[in-house]
């Protein structure tokens, strides 16, 4: 069976049905636990059904047409594009990682939210339309036919798959953390396993498997992270709206750490272990906001996605509707950290060592959750290293460790709800995880085998071969991010972090200047990419794994502090994550340079550009005033 116009035009129907389907599901799963299922049985009927609705729609959505594979046919409305492109773009560190850094850092944890919502403004004002008017498959295929050449080419897909490589592995170890947790695996073997429902969903089918998967995983992922805060909030003030009830919990969280003593406030912005104001925490705040922006609008998994429209005013229109779906996660996260903290502080905090709940020990078991009273506390938990206790028998704050990627999931074992509403969480971050990965695994394969195989080194390749090619590609990468993944582990959102500085320091300069700017050269953008990407990939690998000679390089400028197993460099406190800030000014600083000093493009070129600014009208293919599907 496969899917066709009847599909396209039920599709409606098709995900009301889901849904309710789905929430069958959820509720046969509450029944199935009060009968006395045990957990984990459940946690599996979690896992398999959820995997193979995914695996289903993937299977029913194979292809063998160019367009579909890479672009959907350019047939997907905009509203169930937005969803998609939300669910593409909501990965682990957004459903598992985003709420555990509000959790970790309080106020200055609204950097992450803050820059990813801001960079689809971006998106939309300067990307979208203007890419999707150019008319082509893969963003290394804009920068090919923009800037006249392959070297561009090459450089873009250099960029590509070192930002999306890193990211795929973070939605990797989400799946991990999942499968370890809830089906009882070992992390290394639950790596492989995730990439079994990674695999399935995206290989066959291509563009067009992961579209309709990921509107799927939308749904179960926003209904997991809504229900439990729901709930959460009801508990603590009777309005299950989280939304409003946010600040409440902030308030009950202040008189809780006066009460406690904690100096460093949860609420005030800025504020370091001391109880005062400092400066490098508000540097490094708006440093990681521009870089999260700005790598938002430079990631080609979610710029591919408004490749699919069908026309340039709905892939307008998508990135609004993004906007809305992702906002209903985001507009979240907050009041998800602040109950979890909430609970905390009520419940765990100042209770005997000997009286703690269950889920200390089962979080503390896979090294998330530490309490760290006992001497000998570092042999029991992982997170306690480092720690010593007082060994009076009574949690304290000092005491209490728990690992951000290990909020959202932890929450509702922490709360006392029912395992369906635990299950129903890790459902949901499996999928928040699984349809990440599927868009960057697809990007890399199509970067490597239509941008570098077709474009470079066989241009009379057919469609069968360019096909096989990009289905062989996507799982050596899928293998290999797994292995890294299962090998090395990795705190979620740092990761991610890094690609968003990594994809912003190579690809915002010359993707917004190709478009806005008709005098920008070939010469000019390959030497800022070269640059941008360069200056901040050597900052982030040098600091992090080569410290103590990035100190003895740079003297007084730079700092040392442990951080993550090991002594990790900064320069002028600028953290690690937010290395984007060197490469990106220099990006479009250097193209404009040599821009200024080599052949300007083509007449021809120039009006094409002026004609793309035009945010609406048929595509256009470069080189023609001819219009184009």
């Amino acid at each position: 069976m496969k899917m066709d116009g009847g599909f396209l035009n039920n599709l409606g129907k098709v995900y009301t049905y889901y849904t309710g389907g789905f929430a069958a599901f959820v509720v046969l799963i509450a029944i199935l636990e009060q009968l006395g299922m045990p957990s984990r049985w459940l946690g599996y009927l979690y896992m398999a059904a959820t995997i193979g609705v995914y695996a289903f729609i993937g299977i029913i959505s194979r292809t063998g047409e160019m367009s579909e594979y890479y672009v959907a046919g350019r047939k997907v409305p905009a509203f169930y594009n937005g969803m998609a492109t939300a669910a593409d773009w909501m990965s682990a560190a957004s459903f598992i990682g985003m709420a555990g850094s509000f959790y970790l850092l309080g106020y200055n944890g609204l950097a992450f939210a803050l820059g990813w919502t801001g960079g689809f403004v971006l998106v939309a004002v300067l990307m979208a339309p203007f890419l999707r008017k150019f008319g082509q498959y893969t963003v290394p295929d804009f920068l090919g036919a923009r800037f006249g050449g392959n070297v561009a080419r090459l450089i873009g897909v250099v960029v590509l798959i070192t930002a999306s490589f890193v990211y795929v592995v973070a939605q990797i170890v989400g799946v991990g953390i999942i499968a370890s947790r809830f089906l009882g695996m070992a992390f290394e073997i639950a790596v492989f396993v995730g990439l079994v429902g990674i695999l399935v969903c995206s290989m066959m089918g291509g563009m067009k498997a992961v579209t309709w998967t990921q509107v799927a995983q939308y749904i179960i992922l926003i209904i997991a992270y809504l229900i439990p805060v729901t709930l959460l909030s009801a508990k603590f003030f009777g309005v299950p709206i989280p939304q409003l009830m946010y600040g409440f919990a902030l308030e009950r969280i202040e008189g809780f750490e006066k009460t406690l003593g904690v100096a460093q406030s949860y609420v005030a912005p800025f504020i370091n272990a001391r109880g005062q104001f400092d400066m490098t925490q508000a540097m490094n705040f708006f440093f990681l906001v521009f870089c999260l922006m700005l790598g938002t609008a430079s990631l080609p998994h979610v710029l591919m996605r408004f490749f699919t429209t069908p026309s340039v005013r709905e892939a307008r229109t998508s990135v609004a509707w993004t906007l809305v779906f992702v906002g209903a996660l985001y507009l979240t996260a907050p009041a998800y950290a602040a109950f979890a903290r909430l609970e905390v502080y009520q419940n765990v905090i100042g209770q005997p060592i000997a009286s703690l709940p269950v889920w200390v020990q089962s979080w503390g078991a896979i090294g998330l959750v530490g309490a760290c009273d006992a001497a000998n506390a570092s042999t029991i938990f992982s997170l306690c290293r480092g720690v010593t206790g007082n060994a009076d028998g009574i949690l304290q704050v000092a005491e209490f460790r728990i690992h951000p990627d290990a909020i959202v999931l932890a929450t509702p074992e922490i709360a006392g709800l029912p395992y369906v509403i635990a299950g129903l969480v890790a459902a949901g971050g499996l999928a928040a995880a699984l349809s990440t990965a599927d868009g960057l695994l697809l990007a890399q394969s199509n970067a490597l085998s239509h941008d570098l195989y077709y474009r470079m080194i066989n241009p009379n390749a057919d469609t069968a071969k360019r096909l096989q090619i990009s289905k062989i590609l996507l799982v050596v990468v899928a293998l290999l991010a797994a292995w890294v993944a299962g090998s090395m582990g990795a705190d979620i959102l740092f990761l991610v972090a890094w690609a968003f500085s990594i994809a912003a320091a190579g690809l915002f300069a010359p993707l917004v200047l190709g478009i806005w700017s008709k005098t920008a050269t070939s010469a000019g953008a390959v030497a800022g990419m070269i640059v941008g990407f360069g200056v901040t990939f050597t900052y982030l690998i040098w600091t992090e794994f080569a410290g103590p000679s990035f100190k003895a390089f740079f003297g007084d400028a730079a700092t040392l502090a442990p951080a993550r197993g090991r002594q990790v460099a900064t320069i002028w406190g600028i953290n690690n994550i937010s290395g984007g800030i060197f490469g990106v000014p220099l990006a479009f600083l250097v193209t404009y340079v040599v821009s200024q000093f080599t052949e300007k493009p083509s007449k021809e070129m120039q009006d094409f550009i002026e004609s793309i600014r035009i945010p609406k009208g048929a595509v256009r293919e470069v080189g023609t005033s001819r219009a184009v599907e």
